[in-house]
């Protein structure tokens, strides 16, 4: 996927005016976090560290990001970790209401868990969303997607009992090595029939490939 030289300006003018300190850091593949919630999370190799940032999200919460790719010397992202901490501002009364058709433990957290395929290029989401921002970052340190056909596991940890603020983890890979699109696999699709069993594939290489302690 490309984006543009003016794209990648923008959003970093944006992120620099709306910016908010970072307060996790990481050593090698190991992403600590003191804070709502207090956990580390390490990644296996060859998973690398390529940065984070922070802003506001939205105008109503504020967001941490950061990456852990796996890619090739021409930084062709085919999977990746994306670790989101986010929580509302006080100046607003918002909570987080997913609803849990799956849930599922990791180090001793809930995480209520979802997977989707899309082809980012039909798909881009609104110009300010974390994923947008996401992808600007990445192009920014020289990655990007292998291709627009992506699937990715969403796993949302529910940090308070006021549902303000989560952790969120993100495990993307390139589709097309399968042969399929999202539109294939999505419901009605010549492949739909294939989805349950992906999808059940990709939670499990989610969750082998990192590890998460309090």
């Amino acid at each position: 996927m490309k984006i543009s030289l003016v794209l990648i300006v923008g959003f970093l003018f944006l992120g620099a005016l709306r910016s908010t300190p970072q307060t996790r850091t990481v050593k090698d593949r190991t992403l600590t976090s003191n804070q709502l919630p207090a956990v580390q999370l390490e990644f296996s190799k060859p998973f690398k560290y390529v940065g984070g940032h922070s802003f506001i999200l939205y105008e109503v919460a504020n967001a941490e990001q950061h990456f852990f790719v796996d890619a090739d010397k021409d930084g062709r992202i085919k999977r990746m970790y994306w670790v989101q901490f986010e929580g509302y501002l006080p100046s607003n009364t918002h909570v987080y209401d997913y609803e849990p058709t799956k849930v599922v433990n990791i180090g001793g957290l809930a995480f209520i868990a979802d997977a989707y395929a899309r082809n980012i290029k039909a798909n881009p989401g609104r110009p300010d969303s974390d994923s947008s921002r996401a992808r600007a970052f990445l192009a920014s340190k020289g990655y990007r997607l292998a291709s627009d056909e992506v699937m990715s596991q969403r796993l949302v940890h529910l940090v308070d009992e006021a549902k303000r603020n989560e952790l969120m983890i993100i495990y993307l890979e390139d589709l097309s090595p399968t042969k399929l699109t999202a539109a294939d696999v999505a419901k009605g699709g010549k492949a739909a029939s294939q989805w349950p069993e992906i999808s059940k594939g990709l939670l499990e290489r989610a969750t082998r490939n990192m590890k998460l302690s309090r």
